[in-house]
């Protein structure tokens, strides 16, 4: 069976431990228009009520972003992205026990964050938006998640889509890690996402997934985001959004099979269950519900 190599992840306040047991982030869209729950927390206050029942709900990490990133989609101003966003984590500081992750691209937006309490980045475009957002982060001493994208949200699923996907994510996550590592975030800093549904056919994000222990070999801790995702409605016959929880169910325990450290989830209680189970099955035993974070 697949052995899952352990990392520590550093961040500002703690040291996470990966690789132990899959850590569950969950996702708080911030946003009118996300794909599955645009609109549900625009509101601070609603905002503040999902995160709360995401950590009793079992998540290692809050993600909170303000732009959507679904297909199809043209972006928002950094003001705007900061309307959104600056308010919900200024609320949240403190009461939390688990670290927030903010979901950006943009080196303003981070830098803006960490001053209210974020200590990770996630980074959907891995500094090809906006290259000086590795230098905040270095800075901060904030931990970063590069995930691959190809092109970009607006164009990204109307191909053309790479001839061989895996060659294409290493590629671009290779490169990711060349910038972030000149720009001094060392390797305990750094995550790396295969950006399931991001300029993939619904073929590749699974091919993907049957080959998660290639990523693996790039020797950094894994995330993978197939939560609710399209490629898992195709597989099922077009089932609407709210409909894919066993579906995710499945691709979670595959990811972790395959190397998945993080798995990034919007249905957290149901995906812990999923992740326990997987962790299970690599470790040949089972896992303690009271090692979150160290």
């Amino acid at each position: 069976m697949f052995h899952r190599r352990r990392y520590t992840l550093q961040l500002p306040s703690r040291t996470l431990i990966l690789g132990e047991r899959t850590l569950v982030m969950g996702v708080l869209n911030v946003t009118p228009d996300s794909f599955s729950d645009g609109g549900l927390y625009l509101q601070v206050d609603a905002a503040i009520e999902r995160a709360n029942k995401l950590e009793a709900a079992g998540a290692d990490i809050v993600d909170v972003g303000g732009e959507s990133t679904k297909p199809g989609s043209t972006g928002i101003s950094v003001e705007e992205e900061m309307r959104r966003i600056l308010p919900v984590l200024e609320s949240l500081r403190g009461r939390l026990r688990i670290p927030i992750s903010v979901d950006t691209s943009r080196a303003e937006v981070a830098a803006a964050a960490v001053n209210l309490g974020a200590e990770i980045v996630n980074d959907v475009t891995a500094l090809r938006r906006d290259p000086p957002l590795a230098a905040v982060a270095s800075k901060h001493k904030l931990s970063l998640i590069l995930m691959h994208m190809r092109g970009e949200p607006r164009t990204m699923q109307k191909g053309p889509f790479a001839r061989d996907v895996v060659r294409d994510v290493v590629s671009g996550l290779r490169g990711a890690v060349a910038k972030a590592r000149q720009a001094g975030i060392p390797k305990s800093r750094i995550v790396l996402d295969p950006g399931f549904g991001f300029g993939k056919s619904y073929e590749q994000n699974y091919e993907l997934l049957s080959r998660m222990p290639e990523l693996a070999r790039l020797a950094f801790p894994l995330l993978a985001g197939t939560s609710r995702k399209s490629f898992i409605g195709a597989a099922l016959g077009g089932v609407p959004e709210g409909q894919r929880v066993w579906g995710t169910a499945a691709t979670v325990v595959a990811s972790i099979l395959g190397g998945a450290h993080i798995v990034r989830v919007h249905d957290v209680a149901e995906m812990a269950q999923a992740a326990r189970i997987a962790d299970a099955v690599l470790n040949q035993k089972l896992i303690g519900t009271d090692v979150r974070v160290r």
